[in-house]
């Protein structure tokens, strides 16, 4: 499904495939604990694990793995991932890198770019994810993008003793079709 690994171009950001060149701003992206806390990973991974994990991105045809690059940057990462092909369906996660990049438009071009990839090259029908229900802003984000709020996962996360629930969302292709103007 995702063997081609495409460079997708926007204003603010440019997604590359994830690669060697990319685990050391991995490596800061999931050390950062408000990162952490806002995606809910209790895991830890030193430098080393995140070069492996970057070396073996472009070995998985059944996900897509893209830095989010602001000029030579890294950013972030958003990736499609969880492919089921049966019912044409992945999961979408994005992660930046921190306070200071957060607020400038990247995730929301970021998940831009990929959905309109995933829904004019792919015959992908839907792609979900679940955001915390305290993470407000992206939950913003992501309803702005057209993601529909399907339901509530209660106490799905523990973090630092308090239950938190996660929020499931959901695009189809007909929605993003209608959304962005797409003839496909």
């Amino acid at each position: 499904m995702f063997a081609d690994k495409p460079v997708l171009v926007g204003s603010r950001v440019t997604l590359r495939p994830v690669g060697p060149e990319h685990a050391e701003g991995l490596f800061e992206l999931v050390s950062d604990a408000e990162v952490r806390r806002l995606t809910g990973s209790h895991g830890e991974i030193d430098l080393e694990a995140s070069r492996r994990w970057c070396a073996t991105r472009a070995d998985h045809d059944d996900r897509l793995d893209l830095a989010i690059m602001a000029g030579d940057a890294y950013v972030g990462e958003v990736v499609l991932n969880e492919y089921d092909p049966a019912n044409l369906s992945c999961n979408l996660r994005i992660a930046l890198l921190g306070s200071r990049v957060f607020g400038r438009g990247y995730g929301t071009e970021a998940i831009e770019l990929v959905l309109d990839h995933a829904f004019t090259t792919t015959p992908l029908h839907r792609v979900s994810l679940e955001v915390h229900a305290f993470n407000e802003r992206a939950r913003h984000v992501y309803k702005k993008i057209g993601f529909v709020e399907e339901g509530v996962l209660r106490d799905a996360l523990r973090w630092d003793g308090e239950w938190h629930d996660s929020v499931v969302m959901s695009v189809l292709r007909r929605e993003w079709r209608a959304r962005s103007g797409s003839l496909q």
